[in-house]
């Protein structure tokens, strides 16, 4: 095994001595973080903007009733007639007009309302504007009929259930929240590991195979070990990179920060600045939900079983990647091969987000938990809800036992297949070389 290590540092070294790879490494955060903060500039240059909106009311029920806020200006407009309105509004270059018609009855007004714009108007703005509306109707309907809306208030009641296992750990409705975003970014995370770098374990093979060095390669080193030199040195590189990124990401968002004043990564759009002030009243109560749910989480085990699930699922298809590239001699013609490779990530990815999060201790999201090709995915997303820690370690040595069998098949595919020129590859074909 004295060649294994060679090979892993001749693929390491090939990788990030590569021009392209470096100039990806460094060029990739600052595309993100430039992206990022024109985006974050953008919406700040959007949020700075106050529009304003002429109301002409001919029912006098809400004369000076709407509350100018930080993007919205209302300016009352009386003594005219309904298209004076619209031509000053519209040569003003206003927002919009907002007409208010007099009818005979309550419900009558509340189909009679018309905004007036020069294009169409925010669905933020609009949305605004009728709550607004709603409020006063829904109280002058109420007081029609004899009934004090500000009563109505008092007496309403708002339920918020206490939740606790039969073990007496409680929990919050944050709780299915928090851990399915975790592992949904776990899941995430490693699907595009996989594609991204398989696809560089396959692009390496097809290079090697096109460019005849692997004739000699092969000559004095064993397939599967070639195979696994190539696969885990590509995966060190890869992780290089990947921490490399996230240090400049994190120096490249401090940096921009600390000079534009813009926040890239903390973007927020008027609907997320309504719905922190409509929960403001209980900021405390939910802190504190997402404090006690973040300490019920079982952090070291996620921790843990999250690098081996990440290592396992890799390798496991890398494995596969390494395969395909070793089988054919272009990458256009790897497209036939990578559907089913590609099915059981996607498959993964729509049953931890469909499933999961619906019942995560049911027959399917177990199934798929313990299936090598969904496990990675599909237990990560599973854990945060969980799950005794013999599934776990059965579901892992069923993946690292699936990836020892899959190198030995994809080593097969790959001695025969690393020294085949100017024949297109099909799945007969590959069966074949399986038997050799």
């Amino acid at each position: 095994m004295n060649q294994l290590p060679l090979i892993i540092k001749r693929e390491y070294l090939n990788k990030v001595r590569n021009r392209s790879f470096i100039i990806m490494t460094f060029l990739s955060p600052l595309i993100m973080v430039g992206i990022f903060t024109l985006v974050a500039y953008l919406s700040q240059l959007n949020n700075d903007k106050i529009n304003i909106i002429e109301v002409l009311d001919e029912s006098g029920l809400f004369t000076n009733y709407f509350e100018d806020n930080d993007n919205l200006r209302f300016q009352m407009v009386s003594g005219v007639s309904l298209l004076d309105a619209k031509k000053s509004t519209e040569a003003s270059e206003n927002y919009g007009l907002l007409y208010i018609p007099e009818t005979e009855s309550i419900e009558e007004l509340s189909k009679a309302i018309t905004f007036y714009s020069h294009d169409s108007p925010s669905l933020f703005v609009i949305e605004s504007i009728e709550e607004t509306i709603e409020e006063k109707i829904n109280n002058l309907k109420l007081k029609e009929v004899g009934i004090d809306a500000d009563k109505i208030k008092e007496l309403r009641i708002k339920i918020s259930s206490k939740l606790e296992t039969f073990s007496g750990k409680k929990t919050s409705k944050l709780g299915s929240g928090l851990k399915l975003a975790f592992g949904g970014f776990a899941g995430y995370l490693l699907f595009m590991f996989i594609i991204i770098y398989g696809n560089m374990i396959m692009r390496s093979v097809i290079e090697e195979k096109t460019s005849r060095i692997i004739e000699i390669i092969i000559s004095s080193v064993k397939p599967i070990k070639l195979l696994l030199g190539k696969i885990i040195g590509t995966s060190l590189a890869g992780i290089t990179q990947f921490l490399t990124w996230v240090i400049l990401l994190l120096i490249l968002s401090t940096v921009v920060s600390s000079i534009f004043g813009i926040e890239p990564s903390a973007i927020q759009s008027q609907q997320q600045e309504m719905l922190i002030e409509s929960t403001k009243s209980g900021s405390q109560e939910m802190i504190g939900e997402i404090l006690m749910e973040i300490n019920n989480l079982p952090i070291v085990n996620l921790v843990i079983m999250f690098i081996f699930f990440f290592i396992g699922g890799y390798l496991l298809y890398s494995s596969l990647y390494a395969a395909i590239g070793a089988a054919v001699d272009s990458e256009t013609d790897t497209q036939q091969f990578m559907l089913p490779i590609l099915m059981p990530l996607i498959i993964s990815i729509y049953v931890g987000f469909f499933t999961v999060i619906e019942n995560p201790h049911g027959t399917v999201s177990q199934v798929f938990s313990y299936i090598p090709f969904t496990s990675p995915v599909v237990m990560l997303m599973r854990i945060p809800f969980g799950v005794p820690l013999w599934q776990q370690i059965l579901s892992l040595i069923i993946l690292f036992t699936t990836f020892m069998v899959t190198v030995w098949f994809a080593a097969k595919i790959y001695r025969i297949g690393i020294l085949m020129y100017g024949k297109k590859a099909s799945y007969r074909e590959i069966l074949k070389w399986l038997k050799y």
